[in-house]
């Protein structure tokens, strides 16, 4: 049974940087796909970015508005996904949902490779 338990979340001006941290268990393959997806108020959930957690593994950003500001990453002794959130735009307000899900065919997660989920955080840029 997977358990993901996100944080780092909060309130931020514009413009300012946040790093949300999710943290792993439960897993049975020794390399998956994590992610984080997204849902502001009214919105449909929407991916952010992923990461293929082996060695060969690579990363997608799925939504174009925050490639060159969010970076994804994993440190495979913690177990922990990071998202590294900079120059924040209101836009970005949401509730931060970290994902994960069983290994691609390939090197990259697809938006449809996650089947487990987190609880959530509020991230609110003003």
């Amino acid at each position: 049974h997977v358990q993901l338990v996100e944080s780092g979340g909060g309130s931020v001006q514009a413009g300012g940087s946040l790093r949300l941290s999710c943290a792993a268990s439960g897993y049975t393959y020794s390399s998956y796909c994590m992610g984080w997806f997204r849902q502001a108020p009214g919105k449909e959930r929407e991916g952010v970015a992923g990461i293929y957690t082996s060695t060969q593994g690579g990363v997608t950003y799925f939504a174009d508005s925050v490639k060159s500001r969010f970076t994804i990453s994993h440190d495979n002794a913690k177990n922990t996904l990071y998202l590294q959130m900079d120059s924040l735009r209101p836009e970005d307000t949401a509730i931060y949902y970290c994902a994960a899900g069983p290994p691609p065919f390939g090197r990259l997660c697809g938006v449809n490779n996650f089947s487990a989920w987190g609880q959530g955080t509020q991230v609110t840029v003003s």
